[in-house]
């Protein structure tokens, strides 16, 4: 899955902990942009999901990504910026069980 990562100057160990979920980044943007708090930012195509740093965020930088997320179908996460919160928040709204096991299969989904 393809991510858009929305807030924090640097990721540190972020890829890491995102690697173990099968997630990969596909944006990075920090929200510093004044743009990003006045009007709605169009997500990039293919992005699966969108993570919010919240203690890097400004409201109405949250606010207008949050909208573009549930706006497109996409699922978000707002969690701070530290491998243990994204671990957390990510554990709290992903299934990690092996694709034999998966729910949406046993209804033929993929």
């Amino acid at each position: 899955m393809d991510a858009l990562l929305v807030g924090a100057d640097r990721l540190g160990n972020i890829p890491d902990v995102l690697g173990g979920f099968g997630i990969r980044i596909a944006a990075h943007v920090s929200g510093r942009d004044t743009s990003h708090q006045r009007r709605s930012t169009a997500l990039p195509s293919g992005i699966g999901m969108v993570i919010l740093f919240t203690d890097f965020l400004g409201h109405n930088v949250m606010q207008r990504f949050r909208e573009a997320a549930s706006r497109e179908g996409v699922m978000f996460v707002c969690c701070r910026r530290s491998t243990c919160a994204l671990q957390q928040a990510l554990d709290k709204r992903l299934d990690r069980r092996p694709c034999s096991e998966c729910p949406r299969r046993a209804r033929g989904g993929r």
